[in-house]
């Protein structure tokens, strides 16, 4: 079997000279073999940067397009591919936007690989530890308390028994930020969990740590990136003394960038994304790393159901992957791209079991949305 071509789709709801809100672009690809075999993968990044780093022409051994390195190439040897890619796209890849576009492909890979084999992606994996897996929403803070109620009625009534939020002015205002959690635990009642996403707003690591104990009362089950990444220092001081898991990782990429990031500020909780890390491919090693850590993984994803689906065949192979997010996201890229989406069923997704990743396109979707500027 060879791959014949590789198609890199960006899918987006507004007009480019539109504000775009997460969730509705999108890079999908299309990996096409010569017995007829399809494979698709998405990634969560620019889509216009990943588009081009995949069809860029050849300019030197290391500097290569994506698609010209994969052509020919025999679709199952997966990990030979991602090293070639890795190495021949090293002068613009290595890490950020390079290793995502790989994210995308490789995930297409083991896509076709099941459905060569006649078995999900999980069985490639080593096999589901489970037939279903706990969800939590997120969504977007609201500006009002009642907005606010209102959301989280929503999540409960799906069977949701947990939940975060971020994103939207959270995260810039303590005195704002407590009278949305006020609002919110009081709609959700004690036994339901509670996490916020600050998006790395927190000033540095001794306001972070203050606000950590001015939110106590809300019992939060994590404080997800209240600095940036790259702040090792802040991050492992508010590990060691924030009194809440401390989360983070879903822009990181490969699992050297996600060894430091464990080895240097010792989170509760890492969250790579795995449109982003590197794939299926790379996420396997950074759930190894995780696991000798100490830390747990609960993976990011907000985007498609491409995404969804990946994210779930991964975590069912995984002997501790307990908790998946499930996007609340109202954009067609979520709610319709995937005419198969995996549905919320009490609170739990249930874990697919068709050959490869087993998501079915929607064409009329992608036709409308597909920018071809």
């Amino acid at each position: 079997m060879k791959i014949t071509d590789v198609d890199a789709i960006w899918l987006r709801v507004p007009a480019l000279d539109q504000p775009c809100a997460w969730g509705e672009d999108a890079l999908i690809v299309r990996v096409h073999t010569d017995t007829g075999l399809v494979g698709v993968g998405e990634t969560d990044t620019a889509p216009s940067v990943a588009k081009a780093l995949i069809e860029a022409p050849m300019s030197h051994s290391t500097c290569q397009g994506l698609r010209q390195i994969l052509l020919g190439e025999n679709p199952l040897e997966i990990d030979r591919l991602w090293k070639k890619m890795f190495r021949q796209s090293e002068y613009v890849g290595r890490r950020g936007a390079g290793i995502h576009a790989i994210s995308a492909l490789d995930i297409a890979l083991w896509d076709i690989a099941g459905q060569h084999y006649g078995v999900p992606v999980h069985t490639l994996l080593g096999g589901k530890h489970r037939d279903r897996v706990r969800a939590y929403g997120t969504f977007s803070a609201r500006p009002t308390e009642d907005a606010n109620r209102e959301v989280v009625a929503r999540l409960l009534a799906q069977g949701l028994r947990s939940v975060k939020l971020g994103g939207g002015s959270f995260g810039h205002d303590p005195a704002h930020d407590r009278k949305v959690l006020r609002a919110v635990r009081a709609e959700i009642g004690d036994g339901i969990g509670l996490a916020i996403d600050l998006l790395g707003r927190w000033r540095n690591p001794a306001h972070a740590l203050a606000q950590c104990e001015a939110l106590r009362e809300f019992d939060l089950a994590w404080v997800e990136e209240p600095l940036p990444s790259d702040d090792a220092r802040g991050l492992a001081h508010l590990a060691r003394h924030a009194g809440v898991p401390i989360s983070g990782g879903e822009g990181l990429a490969t699992r050297h960038e996600f060894r430091s990031f464990l080895a240097d500020t010792g989170p509760a909780i890492v969250q790579p994304d795995i449109t982003r890390c590197g794939g299926i491919s790379e996420m396997r090693h950074i759930y190894e790393l995780a696991r000798e850590h100490g830390a747990e993984m609960v993976p990011h994803g907000f985007s498609t159901g491409i995404l969804l689906a990946a994210t779930m065949h991964f975590l069912a192979a995984c002997q501790f992957g307990e908790l998946i997010e499930y996007s609340q996201s109202d954009s067609p890229l979520f709610r319709k791209l995937v005419k198969n989406l995996l549905p919320l069923e009490d609170g739990h997704v249930r874990v697919p079991d068709a050959p490869g990743l087993g998501v079915v396109l929607d064409e009329a979707v992608i036709d409308r949305y597909r920018v071809r500027a």
